[in-house]
C-alpha cells in the first residue's frame, strides 16, 4: 500500500517544522484523504491562493 505523501507534510506542519503547506489543485484529493481523518483537522486552516492553490497553516487551539 502506498503511503500518502501528505501524511508526512501535515505532521511537519503540526510540529512546526514547516510554517505552511501549499496544495496545488491536482493534489487536493490526496491531501483531503489525509486531512479528513485527522482529529484536529479544524486546526489546519486553508487560505485560497491564486490559480486554485490553497495555503494551509496550523492554528493551535488554546
Amino acid at each position: 500500500m502506498n503511503e500518502n505523501p501528505f501524511e508526512e507534510q501535515i505532521n511537519a506542519l503540526k510540529e512546526g517544522t514547516i510554517s505552511e503547506l501549499v496544495i496545488e489543485p491536482k493534489d487536493f484529493t490526496a491531501f483531503r484523504e489525509v486531512w479528513k481523518n485527522l482529529p484536529d483537522r479544524m486546526s489546519i486552516v486553508g487560505e485560497a491562493g491564486l490559480n486554485g492553490r490553497i495555503i494551509y497553516r496550523y492554528m493551535k487551539e488554546e
